[in-house]
């Protein structure tokens, strides 16, 4: 049985079951990396009530996927997987999760890391916070053009 790569979803996920699968009795596995991403209850100096993501149906999994591709053909890895939430998350609710598997723990750390920065700054995600002076849209990627030359990504924009 084949499991997505690439899952964007309003549900809760099970960190335990989402790596279990991803290992799937390999073998070959000897690291298992994994980042799980919580939403604060601040940003951009405000107090943040909630928070709404949308993205582009279609788009946002075909650029992840693209993504998780080049994370192959950069570390020597077995697997990855990316689960990003969509629609109405409060403060402290899990919003998204990269994991990596490989042979040995430096290819998992570097991978886990690129598949990140890139989710971070170029994934087509809008969110729209709610706070004390009312709501707000706002784009979902953080310019951080440190992350993105570590990684030798041009920023959309350059």
């Amino acid at each position: 049985m084949s499991v997505a790569r690439v899952s964007i979803q309003t549900g809760d996920f099970d960190l335990s079951h989402e790596l279990a699968t991803l290992r799937a009795g390999d073998k070959r596995v000897g690291a298992v990396c994994s980042f799980i991403g919580t939403v604060r209850d601040r940003n951009d100096g405000s107090t943040v009530a909630s928070m709404e993501l949308e993205h582009y149906p279609g788009m946002t999994e075909k650029a992840i996927e693209a993504m998780i591709d080049e994370a192959h053909k950069r570390f020597d890895i077995l697997g990855a997987r990316v689960i990003h939430r969509i629609g109405l998350l409060q403060p402290l609710d899990q919003i998204m999760m990269v994991a990596v598997v490989s042979a040995h723990r430096g290819q998992s750390f570097e991978a886990c890391e690129f598949l990140m920065d890139y989710l971070k700054t170029q994934a087509p995600f809008w969110k729209k916070e709610q706070t004390p002076e009312g709501a707000r849209w706002v784009d979902a990627r953080v310019a951080d053009d440190a992350a993105l030359a570590r990684w030798g990504i041009s920023a959309p924009n350059a």
